[in-house]
């Protein structure tokens, strides 16, 4: 049976996913936390829920052309192979479960994403001024900084599953400020998301960290919700709302680290 809040808590992530491209394990982390779900379990099964949720948005936005494919191969040239070794670690037995400090991981991820998502349009602003007065050493180091930056994604989604949709965004925002549009962000963005999360959940998958029933519930208000932004998204600026998920965001790190 499909439990009521968290197919609410499902719904909610959902359509902020769809229409930003962000706040998936961002949001949905401390949400499951505060409602006294295990860390472990949290990820695990906040990671198959990345895979589905962000499987529809991305068929929606793939239909309009805009995933950046150059982009998120250079992402994936990062963040697989860290995420196979997270996948590795905690196939072959290492104690995920028992890592006293992983919801403190959790709550600073958070935190220093939520000060991404603030920080996004100044990072953006001084980052075009880069790109425009030096812009043949700019181009040359994209590619390198774009895999660096897929390394750290990898790894704290691997171990927090936080970070892939709203660190990521901003990052991207950085690297990339005049070719990355505000819908060609969320459809890269998401795409690069989906065999991240896919990569990091075999690993609690195939150490029975994943909550069936729970993720059924989850799924359950997010797939309407996530049609419904991603839908929306394609014409509205989903930059205040980004402002509003950062805010929240900011309340439910301190709340997770306290």
């Amino acid at each position: 049976m499909v439990d009521g809040a968290y197919a609410l808590a499902g719904a909610l992530t959902g359509f902020v996913v769809g229409l930003t491209g962000v706040g998936g394990g961002a949001l949905m982390m401390p949400i499951l936390l505060l409602l006294g779900v295990a860390p472990a379990t949290a990820i695990a099964t906040d990671l198959w829920f990345a895979v589905l949720t962000k499987a529809v948005a991305a068929s929606i936005h793939n239909g309009s052309a805009q995933i950046d494919w150059i982009v998120v191969k250079c992402l994936w040239f990062g963040s697989l192979p860290m995420a196979l070794l997270v996948v590795a670690l905690v196939s072959f037995g290492a104690q995920v479960q028992k890592v006293d400090w992983l919801t403190e991981a959790i709550g600073v991820v958070v935190l220093v994403t939520t000060l991404g998502m603030l920080l996004a349009p100044a990072l953006r602003l001084l980052a075009r001024e880069r790109r425009l007065d030096n812009p043949s050493r700019f181009k040359g180091l994209q590619p390198a900084l774009t895999v660096f930056a897929g390394l750290v994604l990898g790894l704290c989604v691997a171990l927090t599953s936080v970070g892939a949709g709203a660190l990521g965004s901003v990052i991207l925002l950085y690297l990339y400020p005049l070719r990355m549009t505000p819908h060609r962000l969320v459809a890269t963005d998401i795409m690069h998301a989906i065999p991240l999360a896919l990569v990091a959940g075999l690993g609690y998958l195939f150490a029975g960290m994943v909550d069936g029933h729970l993720l059924i519930s989850l799924l359950a208000g997010s797939i309407p919700t996530v049609v419904l932004g991603s839908l929306l998204g394609r014409s509205l600026n989903g930059r205040w709302i980004q402002v509003l998920l950062a805010v929240v965001l900011l309340g439910a790190g301190l709340k997770t680290l306290t």
